[in-house]
């Protein structure tokens, strides 16, 4: 009891001298926030990313490429392999008998980017009459649905909101034709929110392919339903189709964006937390030699050495533990909810919003700690064996 008065003591006498020493300070409060910060604005992004991926497809609906295809862009599927498909057992069928179904095309097209100017990558779907029952959640905002056989398209929300020429009623070059823009639509964020979508049999005038798709969609009867589709798929040769379901498909879509960006993030955060561990280092030294006398008086009144080790210490992790707050608090005030677009794996871009959740809190808050501690502990040590002679001589 007698060792913990003496550690709140010596800790309560550190703490209010922190104003004589307010710019060294200071400097490692703002050290520390920047670290903090950095990592956090990262680590929001690839949170926001993965949201955005996360709440894209389901476990319901089934998407089939071409064998050994990894993106929509590398895969054909032909008129013929379409109708196999709507053969297959365990698919959700319309009263007429015809499976729930919608054979689509990806293409990239341009677009400008309303922050920059600049070019960039989008994704244009053309999709059969099935393909809005086919995306859970769908909902126009504004407008309506394009009418098959025109040049009408409907837009998402995340798309309008990054990129210039897609405002309702607007007509916009795309590809070799001109489209009019009829519809808004949301889907509480999804990936498709970053589409463009018109009619398919359009689409594949317009771009020149044919009567070829990139992949088919449909849903499915149960959860066990995806094994009878893909067993059906194999056994037929003409097929040569990949089968999985569309919730896979996107987790693995993102996977490469988001190791690219947590790859950036965290050394950059590390490489910032040793020039912060550095000024901890020095303020905490600096802390410890004005005080010198003020500490030896201590030692002859009684005090040990391992208060003066656990105040230093403390007064360490107050700073950081500032520091990390106030880094946390300016993301979550900067970037929480900031929308941008990020290249996919796609190689379109997916417009996202950052999201600053409070397990990313925790880990900049934990990092902003680690450089308190490590940056108090060689001074604390210091503190606790600093020879009194010396300490009055310093003084």
């Amino acid at each position: 009891m007698r060792v913990l008065n003496q550690i709140i003591a010596v800790t309560t006498i550190n703490l209010k001298s922190l104003p004589q020493r307010f710019w060294l300070s200071l400097s490692t409060v703002v050290a520390v926030t920047m670290v903090v910060m950095v990592l956090l604005s990262f680590l929001a992004m690839v949170a926001g990313f993965q949201r955005t991926i996360d709440g894209s497809g389901s476990d319901n609906i089934a998407i089939l490429m071409r064998d050994g295809s990894q993106q929509e862009l590398n895969s054909v599927v032909m008129l013929d392999q379409v109708r196999l498909v709507g053969e297959a057992p365990g698919l959700v069928r319309k009263p007429d008998g015809n499976a729930v179904m919608s054979a689509e095309l990806y293409v990239i097209v341009d677009g400008i980017k309303r922050s920059t100017g600049l070019k960039s990558n989008l994704p244009m779907r053309g999709i059969g009459l099935d393909g809005a029952a086919l995306r859970d959640g769908l909902a126009i905002t504004r407008g309506r649905m394009f009418e098959p056989g025109s040049n009408e398209i409907v837009v998402g929300e995340n798309l309008t909101r990054e990129f210039k020429g897609f405002d309702l009623g607007s007509e916009i070059k795309l590809g070799t034709a001109t489209w009019k823009v009829v519809g808004i639509f949301s889907m509480k964020g999804a990936v498709f929110e970053s589409e463009i979508w018109g009619d398919v049999t359009v689409v594949q005038s317009m771009f020149r392919r044919g009567n070829s798709f990139q992949t088919i969609r449909v849903r499915l009867e149960n959860d066990g339903a995806i094994e009878a589709l893909r067993t059906y798929v194999e056994n037929e040769p003409r097929l040569k189709l990949a089968v999985q379901s569309e919730k896979a498909f996107f987790a693995g879509q993102s996977s490469g964006t988001i190791r690219l960006v947590k790859g950036a993030g965290w050394p950059l955060a590390i490489a910032m937390a040793i020039g912060a561990l550095a000024g901890a280092l020095n303020t905490m030294y600096s802390s410890v030699a004005t005080r010198s006398r003020e500490i030896a008086t201590l030692r002859c009144l009684g005090f040990g050495g391992f208060p003066s080790f656990m105040a230093t210490l403390l007064e360490s992790l107050v700073l950081s533990a500032i520091g990390g707050g106030l880094g946390a608090l300016l993301t979550f005030l900067i970037f929480d909810g900031f929308s941008t677009s990020a290249l996919g794996d796609g190689f379109t871009q997916i417009v996202f919003s950052f999201s600053l959740t409070p397990a990313l809190v925790k880990q900049g808050i934990t990092l902003a700690m680690l450089v308190g501690l490590i940056g108090g502990f060689f001074p604390a040590l210091r503190a606790a064996r600093l020879p009194i002679v010396a300490a009055y001589a310093q003084g």
